[in-house]
């Protein structure tokens, strides 16, 4: 379902979101009800973090952002390039160059045979961007997350980490509004996590993309966002709108203030009603 609008105000307060989501649910064949009702409103350069137990619809909710699955019904609005917010989906499947989107998924999926350069040009490739201009952008999105020596390397020779920023370097190489991580960082140790958890911010304070961001971790929702989502066990709903206010840019004396502190409390207690009931294991 496509909703349509004529009053100005509404029309003005769209084009400043970059996803929009309203009443989406998503059934599967099997009867399982994964999503919904779910709604929510991002707007452009804002940093926000869905949380919530597995299974609850995270990444069901990502994949329908990205085009990747359709909503079994609902309305669906995401930012273009040119500034507008167009209702629907890229087609399923193909998250391209011009939709604005970049994905981030949780294993980096790299070609073995073929070089970090190669990897990351992969996109541009595919929409027949010329070698040599594609080439230049591959090197200056590996450059945006340091990796600017490793161009010629192959997967085999990096660590865990550094793989994570190859595909983060592909999923930018389009120059996307909107990127969308799904616990990205989930298999890293604790040491690089918080590295990169820090890097992904100098990131997005320098380039302002609109980042959508799938997490387990209490802990990381409330460092790196803006506002965390508390999504109910499926199928999954919002169960708080929690926003994080503190003094920017973030660092290491944020991770350790009383102010962290209270915020993860404020998260874990929303969080809470989701596990009632449920088994930890």
């Amino acid at each position: 379902m496509v909703e349509r609008s004529t009053s100005p105000a509404v029309e003005a307060s769209l084009t400043a979101l970059a996803v929009s989501l309203r009443g989406v649910t998503k059934a599967y064949d099997n009867g399982v009800m994964a999503l919904g009702p779910f709604d929510l409103a991002v707007r452009k350069g804002e940093f926000i973090s869905l949380l919530g137990p597995s299974g609850c619809g995270k990444s069901t909710a990502l994949r329908i952002i990205a085009g990747l699955s359709a909503p079994s019904s609902g309305t669906v609005r995401v930012a273009r390039h040119e500034g507008s917010v167009q209702p629907g989906h890229v087609q399923p499947g193909h998250v391209q160059p011009g939709h604005g989107i970049g994905f981030v998924f949780q294993e980096p999926t790299l070609m073995p045979w073929t070089s970090v350069r190669e990897n990351v040009r992969l996109p541009l490739r595919l929409a027949r961007v010329p070698k040599a201009d594609a080439c230049a952008r591959a090197d200056e999105a590996l450059a945006s997350v340091g990796l600017a020596d490793f161009a010629d390397a192959y997967p085999r020779e990096l660590s865990g980490g550094m793989k994570m920023r190859v595909s983060l370097a592909r999923a930018l190489v389009t120059d996307p509004e909107i990127l969308l991580m799904d616990e990205p960082f989930a298999a890293l140790d604790e040491i690089t996590r918080f590295r990169l958890n820090n890097d992904l911010l100098a990131l997005w304070r320098r380039l302002r993309k609109t980042v959508i961001f799938v997490t387990h971790s209490v802990f990381e929702s409330v460092y790196l966002s803006q506002r965390v989502v508390v999504m109910t066990a499926r199928p999954g709903r919002i169960q708080a709108d929690i926003r994080i206010e503190t003094v920017e840019p973030r660092g290491e004396e944020f991770r350790t203030s009383a102010a962290y502190s209270d915020y993860c409390r404020r998260v874990s207690a929303a969080l809470a009603p989701s596990y009632s009931g449920r088994s930890t294991l």
